[in-house]
């Protein structure tokens, strides 16, 4: 996009992995971002940030690595606010 593309690796902790209500929360957030988002788990095609049933068939489980890929004017902050959530340990509140 801008060349301004940032990566961060992320292990998920929450003990019921990427599952919806993490991911409607991330998708959200990422909406609100002018970067390009995307996730990718190992050697995995990387899946659009941006869609849930994408992020769905990611099958994140407890103590799966992601990579956070964002590309765009917004990056640096998408990216610390997209992490925030991924790292987040539940989502019971």
């Amino acid at each position: 996009m801008l060349g301004n593309t940032l990566r961060r690796s992320i292990t998920i902790v929450n003990p019921q992995g990427l599952h919806m209500r993490p991911i409607t929360a991330f998708v959200e957030v990422a909406a609100k971002f002018k970067s390009r988002v995307s996730l990718c788990k190992q050697d995995q095609m990387p899946i659009d940030g941006k869609s849930p049933l994408g992020l769905l068939g990611l099958a994140a489980e407890e103590g799966a690595v992601l990579v956070l890929e964002v590309d765009g004017p917004d990056a640096e902050q998408a990216i610390c606010a997209l992490s925030e959530i991924l790292e987040k340990p539940s989502f019971d509140d």
